[in-house]
């Protein structure tokens, strides 16, 4: 509604000028008056969808009675006209185009009714005041005005995304929990196997007491497949490290494992003190080693090792192959196992997938490991979490079964994790890009303009400068002219008289002598108006010749 209301008060206001009637040559009569409101009224309907076509149904109207394209009736629409097709229209080559055809018109209209390039250059001057300019501060407010809905867009956007974050940071909490849960309660619960595991085949109890502590090693093995199972539910698949601190030490983890029966030497005095996510990522290496020890080789020695130089720590894990508690033959990490996904050459893990090298803590073992079968099987992600975790300080994580059938779990982190650059946000960038294109606008609605007028100015200047040099009479021809001598005669005793004279003769100059057929008056300077040279023909032959001031 809003847009008919606008269109009709638009075609109002540019009838006013046609009503009116201020140019006898455009609206002296009432039916040219009638059909350029008409005309006004169809071109008002269309300019919505087709913005270039206004423009050119009114200079159609106005060539034919201005050749200077300046008509009272018409120029207000020229006027508006060109602005609303810059407004609407999103590409240029069509405008620039219907400019190029309307002084290609002009020009042609020139030269069919022999008229001077004077009136043509007006008609340059008037396209580009009248029409162009305007067109181009339409540009520039469409671009404006998609600057300013752009911002509002950015901002509904960040809202949006603010929600979003949200709700990612509530999963990202979940995932924490479960990556704590997954770090310390399977730790514990491999622990309580192991223990469970030796007091099952201590000669010292009962077949009671040892069926016993066979059903607590079980019932360990059945909470971590319950733990792993609720994990899968809370963490997320793409889910990074936990960041949650351990709260204890190296020493102190390595002492609580050989506390509960683990066979663990530590081969650091002290261990080095590494600063932020460096020290949680020594603590988790060394914690799943561990675990892994417990729960793939039980009874297997484990040796851990810390070095460190200058700008970084190197962290060890080495277990050799367990006994299990049935007495059947050592099994330990199947290094002769078939390679399973996830494993790069070499035994490095692959960021982001589950390796065959090591166990996940929430996989169900029964204390044990399966003869043949690699640890971290199925659905294990001890090795991705830590890969992961390892990565986000700078660091490099590798793995590998060794010849015996133990397994090498070793990292090597810096000192300082390095610091993440931030990254633009991208709607600071769509943002950023949007001012530059109206600036871009703005530039090119001034300068388009006034390149347009100096272009002209130089035009015009070069072809006053040619017509003046083609009405030039050279002093030394004009000397050798005499009067009675025919226009062959004058040929022939100079180069012959210039090409076109002036219009008719200049202001300001003496009246010309009575009698004479016709009076041609030529340049005697290029650039000077005045004073020019004056002959008169009778019968074709010279009668009067003179340097008129």
């Amino acid at each position: 509604m809003r847009e008919r209301l606008f269109d009709l008060g638009l075609w109002l206001l540019l009838c006013v000028p046609v009503l009116l009637k201020s140019d006898p040559n455009d609206g002296g009569s009432w039916t040219r008056v009638a059909v350029g409101v008409a005309a006004l009224g169809g071109c008002v309907a269309v300019s919505r969808r087709w913005p270039p076509v206004p423009i050119a149904v009114v200079v159609a109207a106005s060539l034919p009675v201005s050749p200077e394209l300046f008509t009272p009736s018409y120029s207000l629409a020229l006027v508006a006209f060109g602005y609303l097709a810059g407004r609407r229209q999103e590409q240029t080559r069509a405008a620039l185009w219907l400019f190029g055809a309307i002084a290609a018109a002009g020009l042609v209209l020139t030269v069919v009714a022999h008229a001077s390039l004077g009136q043509w250059f007006t008609l340059l001057l008037s396209l580009a005041l009248a029409i162009v300019a305007p067109w181009l501060i339409g540009r520039y407010m469409r671009q404006y005005d998609r600057l300013v809905r752009s911002g509002w867009e950015l901002a509904d956007r960040m809202e949006r995304e603010q929600a979003a974050v949200a709700d990612r940071e509530r999963l990202r909490e979940r995932s924490r929990i479960a990556g704590d849960m997954h770090d310390s309660l399977g730790h514990d619960l491999a622990l309580i196997a192991v223990r469970a595991g030796a007091l099952e085949v201590d000669p010292a109890l009962g077949p009671a007491q040892q069926h016993a502590a066979g059903e607590l090693r079980r019932a360990a093995a059945d909470a971590t497949a319950r733990l792993r199972d609720i994990i899968g539910v809370l963490r997320e698949d793409d889910a990074g490290a936990p960041t949650t601190p351990p709260g204890e030490t190296v020493e102190e983890l390595t002492a609580r494992a050989r506390a509960s029966g683990l066979a663990v030497t530590l081969d650091a005095a002290p261990v080095p003190t590494l600063p932020g996510m460096s020290g949680l990522a020594l603590h988790r290496v060394v914690q799943e080693g561990l675990t892994n020890a417990a729960k793939h080789a039980p009874g297997a020695a484990v040796s851990v090792t810390v070095a460190e130089d200058g700008t970084s720590v190197r962290v060890r894990v080495v277990s050799g192959p367990g006994t299990p508690p049935d007495g059947t033959a050592p099994t330990g990490h199947a290094p002769d196992a078939p390679a399973r996904p996830g494993r790069g050459p070499g035994g490095t893990a692959r960021p982001g997938r589950p390796s065959g090298g090591a166990a996940h803590l929430g996989r169900p073992s029964g204390g044990t490991a399966r003869p043949g079968h690699a640890p971290g099987g199925a659905g294990g992600t001890g090795l991705v979490g830590l890969d992961e975790r390892v990565r986000l300080v700078g660091g490099s994580l590798a793995h590998r079964a060794t010849g015996d059938g133990g397994f090498v779990l070793e990292a090597v982190l810096p000192r300082n994790a390095p610091a993440p650059l931030p990254a633009a946000p991208r709607s600071a960038r769509e943002l950023d890009r949007a001012r530059r294109e109206v600036r871009k606008g703005l530039a090119r609605a001034i300068w388009i303009p006034l390149a347009l007028l100096a272009g002209l100015g130089l035009l015009m200047v070069g072809v006053a400068l040619w017509t003046q040099a083609r009405s030039y009479l050279e002093p030394e021809d004009y000397a050798r002219i005499r009067v009675g001598q025919s226009l062959a005669e004058i040929a022939e005793v100079s180069d012959g008289l210039p090409d076109r004279p002036l219009d008719g003769r200049p202001q300001r100059t003496p009246a010309e002598p009575s009698g004479m057929d016709e009076c041609r008056y030529y340049r005697s300077t290029v650039l000077a108006a005045i004073p020019v040279y004056r002959l008169c023909f009778v019968d074709g032959h010279l009668a009067d010749k003179a340097e008129v001031p």
